[in-house]
């Protein structure tokens, strides 16, 4: 490993960002009488998806923050999921709203997406918040990019005039991710796994963002020497898309996984479920 490669520690920076959240959550409690809620609503029973639900909500529990799960059938259609979300947009007791992804080859997600008001869309998966991040207006950031941009901070990583190269273009992921480091005066280039020549084009970036969703897809070859790799890829195994020990050897800052952008994610959620809360109790 270079000298000066260092581990990008997501579960520490996350771990003080739902403690604040939490003390923010007991303030908000005591002086208004009412704690944030989440609201997830969950469309089948996807092995994988119930564990993330389950562990979204035993971490909304712990950090004071209170969480309705709606559980809805495999057969549920788009119309029914929408007519679901439009109700929690409408019930003052729900401040914010995650719908659990994938939902099913079925489902329009846009529609069900669209459905969440955007005062609440704290999972930033609307094409409002889409917006938001790219004009840089006030909004809620997708939760893994916010991720992203708040462990870069914490890092004292400068984007001003870097190049950043993000592989993926997923629309809660890869696209936003990318707005959001233009929005910090970073040149981007999006690639995707149908890019020519991908390595080329990644051994110029000087901040990688690896969000292709293929294990080990990015090889040392495609690492700049020196350069920063955030890897948000959540591969069976715990396999990130990055292949850590061939790049570690090049990086100068590398996220493990597990441990690296995966809990800056929930995170993220939770800080912004007590901004929404703040915001639409008048008491931010």
């Amino acid at each position: 490993m270079s000298p000066d490669a260092r581990l990008m520690d997501g579960s520490a920076l996350a771990r003080s960002m739902v403690e604040k959240a939490a003390r923010r959550a007991a303030d908000l409690t005591e002086r208004t009488g009412t704690a944030p809620c989440l609201a997830t609503v969950l469309v089948g029973d996807d092995p994988a998806s119930v564990t993330y639900v389950r562990m979204k909500r035993n971490r909304c529990a712990k950090a004071g923050i209170l969480s309705r799960h709606v559980a809805l059938p495999a057969a549920t259609t788009t119309a029914e999921l929408v007519d679901t979300i439009t109700a929690l947009s409408n019930d003052p007791a729900v401040h914010g709203i995650l719908l659990q992804h994938p939902a099913g080859p079925h489902i329009d997600e846009r529609a069900a997406f669209e459905a969440i008001a955007p005062e609440k869309d704290v999972d930033g998966v609307t094409c409002h918040s889409f917006a938001a991040m790219s004009f840089g207006l006030d909004g809620f950031a997708s939760c893994t990019p916010g991720g992203i941009l708040r462990l870069l901070d914490h890092y004292d990583v400068d984007l001003a005039g870097k190049h950043a190269v993000v592989v993926g273009r997923s629309a809660i992921l890869g696209k936003p991710v990318g707005m959001l480091l233009l929005g910090r005066n970073a040149t981007v280039t999006y690639c995707h796994s149908r890019t020519t020549d991908l390595a080329s084009l990644t051994r110029e970036a000087d901040v990688l963002i690896a969000a292709v969703g293929r294990p080990r897809f990015l090889g040392g070859e495609h690492i700049k020497p020196g350069a920063v790799v955030m890897d948000a890829g959540s591969n069976p195994g715990n396999v990130g898309d990055v292949d850590f020990d061939a790049a570690r050897t090049r990086a100068a800052l590398i996220t493990p996984v597990p441990g690296g952008v995966g809990p800056m994610t929930i995170a993220t959620l939770l800080t912004q479920t007590v901004d929404a809360a703040s915001a639409q109790l008048n008491a931010v």
